[in-house]
């Protein structure tokens, strides 16, 4: 059988994976729109956090299986469509992620100043369309709206030290620009409570102790926290505890400012305050700050709703960042697609309706959970290919071209797919250029320099 994975990132992989690894004789195409692999692992992992890609090994392994091919710089839905992938292969599944943002759907939100957060993280990761984003750092307020682990990662980009980030794979671009960088405080704000925040405790810790930055947690938010997260489940009693042990801290630093020592970076959360508008500088030409409506909570837990009371308030900052999700979007109009939900409409993987089309990841069950919580949704789409192949659903009676059939469809529009030994190449460039600066790697940012690389 010949099994297609439209995108490169954990869900394709880890669907690749499990294919390979439980059928001896599948053959596993995966195709990818940029030239290099690995999606949100490279472009979405915070550069201070390497740990986290290391499954990019596992993936390489994948990736060298004589039965596992990688094609990319093919757009699917452009350079070749969904319907041409199913007539070259037996099974076809799509693990392309999520590559929009939600919006706020608020006065003022296309202002100067005004960023989504996964623009942002792309500009510092060097997502290749992000890299004009050129934001601007010269205030010394940021908002970030949302509380998840995104908004934490840029918080602690915004604050870091520069001497941290220099030995991460940052951009250089976006290592100069952090370097003038006016930020110096960093509002988290979201519309529900403590009990509601989505980040974990590792990414909380990392920035209550990140070096010259004081975390600013206001004790009345947290007042008869204690017995209300008793019977809470593990994780989300000790990160509710974490915070009011750190709201209720004095630092040190605290008293060296009282005793007129210049106050050190600062950042803070504040919460029940739902954006209502950005408002605009005197001139109208950018952010100055945000009105925000204060709410209140019915019900409790995590499907506790903000409500507005009717109270608003105003807060100043220059530079605002709205962390409140990625989205999908549709890829060919062949496939269904549940635009409220972002989602393609599945049963276990198997796409509604259409026999012999899968999916996984983000645009699987919508762009929630990390890298293991991927990787066991993608086992799961992969169980079910493997089934309908055992089970019979899946003719494998007449064969298939597999990648012969698409290499003719791109030649006949101009495409040159990039093969993994070709991404290996430009891989080494990026090694040897962070070597020297000291990095782990620098990365290339430009889709046109990283096709010079490997003479395309």
């Amino acid at each position: 059988p010949r099994v297609c994975v439209v995108g490169s990132g954990p869900a394709g992989f880890y669907t690749a994976q499990h294919i390979l690894k439980h059928h001896g004789g599948a053959l596993v195409d995966i195709y990818e729109k940029l030239p290099v692999p690995f999606g949100l692992v490279r472009f979405g992992v915070a550069p201070d956090h390497p740990e986290v890609k290391n499954v990019v090994n596992t993936f390489t392994q994948t990736a060298h299986s004589e039965r596992c091919a990688y094609y990319g710089n093919v757009t699917v839905g452009r350079d070749v469509t969904v319907p041409e992938l199913r007539q070259a292969y037996h099974a076809v599944v799509l693990s392309y992620g999520a590559e929009d943002n939600r919006v706020l759907g608020i006065p003022g939100e296309n202002l100067p100043g005004v960023y989504s957060a996964r623009a942002f993280v792309g500009w510092y990761n060097g997502l290749p369309e992000n890299q004009d984003l050129k934001p601007d750092l010269s205030c010394e307020t940021a908002l970030i709206l949302g509380h998840g682990n995104v908004a934490l990662d840029i918080a602690r980009i915004l604050l870091s030290p520069l001497q941290l980030l220099r030995k991460t794979d940052i951009t250089d671009s976006s290592l100069a620009a952090l370097a003038c960088s006016k930020v110096k405080r960093v509002w988290l704000v979201g519309r529900r409570g403590p009990l509601q925040v989505a980040f974990t405790i590792k990414e909380l810790r990392e920035m209550i102790n990140l070096p010259g930055a004081r975390a600013v947690l206001d004790p009345a938010d947290f007042t008869g926290l204690e017995s209300a997260v008793k019977d809470a489940p593990r994780p989300r009693k000790r990160l509710t505890e974490l915070m009011i042990k750190t709201a209720l801290e004095k630092p040190v630093e605290m008293q060296a400012a009282a005793a007129g020592a210049a106050a050190p970076r600062e950042w803070g959360l504040k919460f029940q305050r739902s954006p209502q508008e950005v408002l605009p500088s005197g001139d109208g030409r950018r952010a100055r700050g945000i009105r925000m409506a204060l709410t209140r909570l019915e019900g409790s837990g995590d499907s506790a709703k903000a409500i507005p009371t009717g109270e608003v308030e105003e807060l100043e900052c220059g530079l605002v960042l709205s962390s409140i999700g990625y989205r999908s979007l549709p890829l060919d109009p062949a496939v269904p697609f549940d635009s409220q939900r972002g989602v393609i409409p599945n049963s276990s993987g198997r796409v509604e309706g259409v026999p012999g089309l899968y999916c996984s990841g983000w645009v699987k069950r919508g762009p929630t959970g990390v890298i293991i919580t991927t990787m066991n949704d993608s086992f799961d789409t992969a169980q079910s290919v493997l089934e309908d192949l055992q089970g019979g659903v899946l003719d494998i009676s007449p064969s298939r071209e597999g990648f012969g059939l698409v290499e003719s469809i791109l030649h006949s529009r101009g495409v040159r797919p990039v093969s993994f030994s070709d991404w290996e190449k430009i891989d080494a460039v990026e090694v040897a250029r962070g070597k020297a600066a000291g990095k782990p790697r620098e990365k290339i940012v430009d889709p046109a320099e990283m096709l010079r690389i490997i003479g395309h």
